[in-house]
């Protein structure tokens, strides 16, 4: 084969993405840190699979339209670093086959360059050793490739990409030191390994399916009725209203959960199902239009009150000057940040990356002139970022807090009556000034900077790195805290999450309270993930 259509390149992507979502949960596991976070594989899969809808949704088989429908799904769709970056590869790859109808190997090849072109310049300080060495090291040895062999076909252009791609996967620890202690190769770059695997697969005549789970796991997973409740509220859009049927729409559902509920009124669609990947149920929703709310608890607790009778909110009527969108994960955490003047949380945080779309979701329910976005999650900000760049009616400004108290003080130093400048430096100056401590369990045995960790260690985490582990999740909190604290320090916001008991919080403050002079306060945010976050100004 020496030329790619549209009709071949769709068959390429549908195989990468059913690849991808076959292993996403192998690449998760990849996770460099014990922290039950990994979600590279995921975000990846969510990431692809949207595009993937919006090339279907489109029907298209011209091969100009074909990429940048793609693109334009992978980047609405976008979730975490991996996701972004992901869709600015194939930014790159739409922009080369712009207008055109098909296209040589040597061209391709020339695509294929300029996506991992621009996703370096998507990234303000690349990071070799990550998906980005993989795909710039793939595509310009396989595009060498073919300029020394200009007779060279698709199939061969593409097994030669697999294989220099798989060649600098595996070289990766040797860029990136926290890899090598760890044992593990890039999961970023793994996922993009396994998409180009799908195109060849394709090629070869033996394109990868989408796994089917087994009746037993279903049924298994029905019993146990565990995982998350997850409740969302879900506008169709205009496009996809004659499109949406009641009973296919659960159908769909039911792949990945049980306890599921349906209501549809006029264009509304209101769900709950119980299930153990949010993330997949939510992608079933996105396909058919705007979610309006979403909520997402864990099974085993209390649940907050349903969302499913609550009217949507409207937009006001009257643009004002400033809004605040934030990003936090548990319902503490939702009311906090709302009692702080945001007027939008977008729920998400580690594991649950929001997307692209669901910030600019977001954006759109604000009514006002300049609008502050609080990622608070370092893996969150490029997807704001490019939420930012798409919107073109607002002034939207990124703020890049890296986790919840660094949010909330930004939130605090807001001063509705400052001027923008103003407000931007000073809550940019409050953020910078909070360090943050997090507390969770290990899921692993690993090594990490020469320490020794358990699975089922309690770890404390001052800002990014592992400073301790402990089997008590009180006394990691204490000698985190002992860490985090200087002469300098004032204020100390202790901030509970759902595997934190009040009695435990209770002897953290005191704690806190008996042996330094601070102010302490101490919030409940349900979040899960880390019993406890500890932010300390």
């Amino acid at each position: 084969m020496n030329t790619l259509n549209g009709q071949i390149f769709k068959e390429m992507l549908e195989s990468g993405c059913n690849n991808l979502t076959n292993q996403k949960k192998e690449i998760d596991a990849r996770n460099v840190f014990p922290v039950p976070d990994g979600d590279t594989g995921t975000n990846m899969s969510l990431t692809f699979t949207n595009g993937m809808q919006e090339v279907n949704k489109s029907g298209s088989d011209v091969l100009s339209v074909v990429a940048k429908t793609f693109s334009r799904g992978l980047l609405m769709g976008a979730r975490g670093n991996s996701g972004v970056i992901l869709s600015q590869i194939f930014r790159g790859v739409s922009k080369a086959v712009k207008d055109k109808n098909e296209v040589n190997v040597r061209e391709f090849a020339a695509a294929m360059k300029n996506g991992s072109a621009m996703a370096y310049k998507a990234v303000m300080r690349p990071v070799e050793g990550t998906i980005l060495t993989v795909v710039r090291e793939a595509t310009d040895r396989a595009g060498a490739y073919v300029d020394e062999n200009p007779e060279a076909s698709l199939e061969e252009y593409v097994d030669i990409l697999c294989k220099e791609a798989k060649d600098a996967l595996d070289h990766t620890p040797d860029l990136l030191p926290v890899l090598k202690e760890a044992h593990v190769v890039d999961s970023g770059g793994s996922g993009l390994v396994v998409v180009f695997e799908g195109f060849r697969a394709y090629l070869s005549g033996a394109p990868i399916k989408e796994a089917v789970e087994s009746e037993a796991v279903e049924e298994e997973k029905n019993e146990k009725a565990s995982g998350y409740a997850t409740e969302f509220i879900l506008e169709i859009s205009d496009a996809n209203k004659n499109f949406f049927r009641r009973d296919e729409f659960r159908k769909s559902l039911e792949k990945y959960g049980n306890n599921i509920t349906v209501i549809v009124d006029d264009q509304t669609v209101k769900v709950h199902v119980n299930t153990m990947t949010p993330g997949e149920v939510l992608t079933i929703g996105e396909r058919y239009g705007e979610f309006t709310r979403i909520q997402i608890e864990n099974f085993k607790y209390d649940l907050s009150p349903s969302i499913l009778e609550e009217k949507k909110e409207e937009v006001p009527a009257e643009q004002k000057k400033y809004g605040i969108i934030s990003v936090a994960a548990g319902d503490g955490l939702a009311r906090l940040f709302t009692e702080y003047r945001a007027d939008v949380v977008v729920s998400g945080g580690q594991t649950m990356n929001p997307s692209t779309e669901d910030i600019c979701a977001a954006i759109r329910r604000v009514n006002a002139r300049h609008i502050f976005v609080l990622p608070n999650n370092s893996n969150i900000i490029m997807a704001a970022k490019q939420a930012a760049e798409v919107t073109e009616d607002k002034d939207v400004i990124v703020l890049e807090t890296k986790s919840v108290p660094q949010g909330l003080s930004a939130c605090i130093s807001f001063n509705p009556d400052a001027e923008l400048k103003e407000n931007e430096e000073a809550m940019k100056e409050a953020a910078a000034n909070v360090k943050t401590g997090q507390v969770t369990y290990a899921i692993k045995n690993t090594t990490v900077n020469g320490r020794e960790i358990h699975a089922g260690d309690y770890m404390g985490l001052y800002d990014k790195d592992i400073k301790l582990t402990d089997v008590d999740k009180v006394s990691a909190a204490k000698r985190l805290v002992d860490e985090m604290m200087d002469e300098d320090s004032e204020i100390v916001t202790l901030i509970k999450g759902k595997d934190a008991s009040e009695e435990e919080c209770k002897q953290v403050a005191d704690y806190i309270s008996g042996h330094y002079d601070v102010d302490v306060d101490v919030e409940d945010g349900g979040q899960p993930v880390y019993c406890f976050v500890i932010g300390v100004e």
